[in-house]
């Protein structure tokens, strides 16, 4: 697998003359490129192949006439889903058993794997043309403030990826595949476990010098917020990078006040390992869609396109920029809304604002939850997990800080968690001490809330 700066600068120069083109020069570029990939699919991949046999011809074809895909229909015909022959599910599944082999491509191509958090873990396979779109539109993308930005923080010291280190995921995985394939881009690059407990990860970001950047996901972020404002957390870096998971306001504003030399504030970019570069975070904080590159749907139950404005049940994501394995009309189970005005900083690309994941929410009978209505923090604990163990079940995991009384702490956090239940005409649902200490997911994301159909699948 090779990286070509020549093509990466190729999707660059691209990038910009698209967006300098405005709304319809996108469109035309957006519409070209899947109908190019659409041809691709129907020549090469089987699965698509059969999908899109009656459909009109691809020169004609458009988005609406495309059928939705889903992660487990496409899993389960793996083989004939990708576009080369060379990598059957099996040989994949022996590459990822062999976790030194993360980020080490097979060919032509890096393999990953995502979490399954919310169901059956999916197999991402990215040609080194994804890398290279991956690096060059994130350049396109940059304004004059952003390029001055990481200019700036990569003179000034490290850069830190906080994930998960347990497998093959995009976090970890990418880092490594970025030092292989080109050393100079992965300049002054540290990767730390997520997995590990949270008094070494704080002694080890301790021990670094000039840690300038730090990159990882808001839960990750959170639990960085309460040792700093605890006191054992020392260092000051210029800018945080978050992405996976929703960033709320109340989290943004707590990382300022705790890191008050944050030069550069919160860069929270929104992807996926099915399409890293996904989308990116202007100058006014407003995410926008690489459009050219990617169409991101806002749909309801039915599949139907929702209002700019209205909140979404889902989002279909369709990455032209991987035509190795196709990902087209895929229902990601996503909430975004997108917004009805312009953008202040005046890109013509449409941005967006990422409400959460179905995935996410806590169901007891006929009320929903959002995770966010749980207040799970306390000065005697490092990190509180709510475990929906069934529809009316639930138990608390805490990891103690040192010299905490664990009666009391556990008795304070139920009894919160009792109140917003209560709060929300919930009665008759049982919440009970757990001597389980908290769990991270596979990738290393840490869920506060995690709702009975996610602790199913983790079983």
């Amino acid at each position: 697998m090779r990286f070509s700066l020549l093509r990466a600068l190729g999707y660059l120069v691209g990038g910009l003359w698209t967006g300098w083109g405005g709304r319809k020069r996108i469109e035309a570029k957006q519409l070209r490129n899947l109908r190019r990939l659409v041809e691709k699919v129907r020549r090469d991949s089987p699965l698509f192949c059969r999908l899109y046999a009656d459909l009109r011809p691809s020169r004609e074809i458009e988005l609406r006439d495309l059928p939705v895909t889903r992660k487990p229909d496409l899993m389960e015909k793996f083989d004939d889903w990708l576009t080369i022959r060379s990598l059957p599910l099996g040989r994949a599944r022996e590459h990822l058993r062999d976790i030194r082999k993360a980020g080490v491509p097979i060919e032509n191509v890096a393999i990953f794997q995502t979490s399954g958090s919310s169901g059956e873990p999916a197999i991402i396979v990215m040609p080194s043309s994804f890398v290279e779109y991956a690096y060059g539109i994130s350049l396109a993308r940059f304004d004059l403030q952003r390029w001055k930005l990481f200019r700036n923080v990569r003179k000034r010291g490290l850069r830190v990826t906080i994930t998960g280190g347990n497998g093959h995921f995009a976090g970890n995985g990418f880092n490594k595949l970025m030092k292989q394939l080109f050393p100079g881009l992965a300049k002054n690059l540290v990767f730390l476990e997520a997995e590990q407990p949270v008094s070494q990860l704080v002694d080890s970001l301790n021990a670094m010098p000039d840690v300038a950047w730090i990159v990882t996901y808001p839960s990750m972020l959170a639990i960085l917020v309460r040792e700093k404002e605890a006191g054992r957390l020392q260092v000051e870096p210029e800018l945080f990078s978050t992405g996976g998971e929703t960033l709320t306001d109340d989290l943004r504003g707590r990382v300022r006040r705790a890191f008050p030399r944050l030069v550069y504030g919160i860069a929270d970019t929104y992807g996926c390992t099915e399409c890293l570069v996904l989308s990116f975070e202007c100058s006014c904080g407003r995410k926008h869609v690489n459009e050219d590159w990617v169409i991101l749907e806002a749909v309801d139950e039915a599949m139907r396109p929702v209002p700019d404005g209205t909140v979404s049940s889902t989002v279909l994501l369709t990455v032209l920029a991987n035509d190795v394995q196709p990902f087209i009309r895929y229902d990601l189970g996503d909430c975004v809304r997108f917004h009805t005005d312009p953008c202040p900083c005046g890109s013509p690309f449409r941005s967006f604002q990422v409400e959460g994941r179905q995935a996410t929410l806590v169901r007891v009978g006929d009320v929903t939850l959002s995770p966010l209505v749980f207040d799970l923090e306390h000065e005697q604990a490092r990190r509180i997990q709510l475990v929906q163990t069934g529809e009316r079940n639930f138990e608390v995991r805490i990891q103690l800080a040192e010299e905490a009384a664990p009666e009391l702490v556990f008795q304070d956090v139920i009894e919160s968690v009792k109140q917003v239940l209560s709060d929300n005409g919930l009665s008759d649902v049982a919440v009970r001490e757990s001597k389980k200490l908290p769990e991270l997911t596979a990738s290393g994301k840490f869920h506060e809330v995690v709702p009975w159909h996610s602790y199913r699948a983790r079983k």
